[in-house]
């Protein structure tokens, strides 16, 4: 499914025949060790550099009004973040999964963030807007 903003991921959650639970990994975009001149000059296009998770949370659908929302909230821990991951789990019989469920499914997907592996999560920039990694 192809989304043109994060409300299109809301949504899609929403209309699965089993509830959903919304995985968030907020990472910034950082500089790696010793960059070179071609990497500090990416990096200030917006392309390149390292992720760095700095935050992760989990929500039922439902409990997201929409994107603006989600990043005011965010905003509160004070914390500053360039890019947002999501990975949705998938309840069973009607029942949604719970937080505690999500814990470890989130630090994989921490961890895999950290791996470079991170074609499998979508990826949204502050605005909401998705983001393609090339």
């Amino acid at each position: 499914m192809m989304l043109s903003n994060f409300d299109d991921l809301l949504r899609a959650a929403g209309e699965q025949a089993q509830p959903q639970r919304l995985l968030f990994v907020f990472v910034r975009t950082e500089l790696p060790e010793s960059p070179t001149r071609d990497q500090h000059e990416r990096h200030a296009q917006g392309e390149g550099g390292t992720l760095t998770p700095v935050l992760c949370v989990d929500k039922a659908p439902q409990e997201i009004a929409s994107f603006r929302a989600l990043a005011s909230e965010s905003g509160n821990t004070g914390l500053t973040w360039d890019l947002v991951f999501v990975a949705a789990m998938e309840g069973r019989a009607g029942i949604p999964p719970s937080s505690d469920e999500a814990a470890q499914p989130l630090r994989l997907m921490v961890n895999a963030i950290n791996n470079g592996q991170i074609s499998r999560f979508a990826a949204f920039d502050r605005e909401g807007d998705p983001i393609q990694f090339y």
